[in-house]
């Protein structure tokens, strides 16, 4: 059954939306908390995901709403969950570093059915409804072709707990970095995601992810005709937080190079 083509309006006009937010708070000296040593949340953060709320309740007031901010909220038992990442990317944000999106997805029946991610200091808008491919500003995209991981362009990135626990990770990093052209570590998942997607980069992994995080660009990379797995190469499952992401052609030899050294 065809999705309801105002589903996709909304999470853009969201997006949209969103960006304007960005914008207006970015190098603007925003107010910064921490939740934990290195995870922060500002200003930005929180107004986004606010308003996001609003917007679900006032158009689709029986839908429930997933949120890095907040608890979830919406009618109990509901078959449709909007999953927001208000601002992915929050410490590069927090440092005037321009690498930061928000992220909405949209879940029916506990699947993933659309995927919404825009960049708005870049002005880039990636979205995909199941089934219908993926879209960079209204622009079909499409995985890379890279076949070989030594011609592979790679991204990855490190979990909050990094500090107290960073031997496997460190470890995977490094065996990448001698079979792989080069690797990257940009600081959001959701547009490193959408990057595979584009052809930018060949494939990403990284672990204790959120589902706000990769719910979006998991689509949107599936979309473009990549493969999308848990480390163990099953499915993505949003609340375990692992993800391989790639053009499929290296899919198999990055799951490798991670359980030659996941522990």
């Amino acid at each position: 059954m065809p999705l309801d083509p105002a589903y996709l309006s909304t999470a853009i006009r969201g997006a949209l939306a969103a960006g304007r937010v960005h914008a207006r708070y970015f190098r603007a000296n925003p107010t910064i908390h921490k939740k934990g040593p290195i995870d922060l949340v500002t200003a930005a953060d929180l107004e986004v995901e606010r308003e996001f709320r609003v917007l679900i309740a006032r158009e689709w007031p029986d839908h429930g709403v997933l949120g890095e901010e907040q608890a979830a909220g919406g009618a109990s038992g509901q078959r449709c969950r909007w999953i927001i990442d208000p601002l992915d990317g929050t410490t590069n944000f927090a440092h005037g570093l321009a690498v930061f999106c928000v992220s909405i997805a949209l879940e029916i029946d506990g699947r993933v059915e659309l995927g919404v991610v825009f960049d708005p200091m870049a002005g880039e808008l990636f979205t995909a409804e199941r089934g219908g491919g993926a879209r960079l500003n209204g622009h079909p995209i499409h995985v890379s072709a890279s076949a070989r991981l030594i011609d592979g362009l790679l991204c990855t990135g490190f979990p909050y707990s990094i500090q107290e626990r960073r031997e496997t990770q460190v470890e995977i990093f490094a065996a990448f970095l001698g079979q792989a052209r080069a690797v990257r570590r940009l600081g959001s998942a959701a547009l490193d995601l959408c990057y595979v997607a584009a052809g930018r980069f060949d494939a990403f992994w990284e672990d204790h992810l959120h589902a706000w995080d990769i719910a979006a660009g998991a689509l949107i990379v599936a979309e473009a005709g990549g493969r999308v797995t848990g480390y163990d190469a099953g499915h993505v499952d949003l609340f375990r937080g692992q993800i391989v992401a790639s053009n499929g052609r290296l899919h198999d030899e990055v799951l490798q190079v991670i359980g030659a050294h996941y522990r």
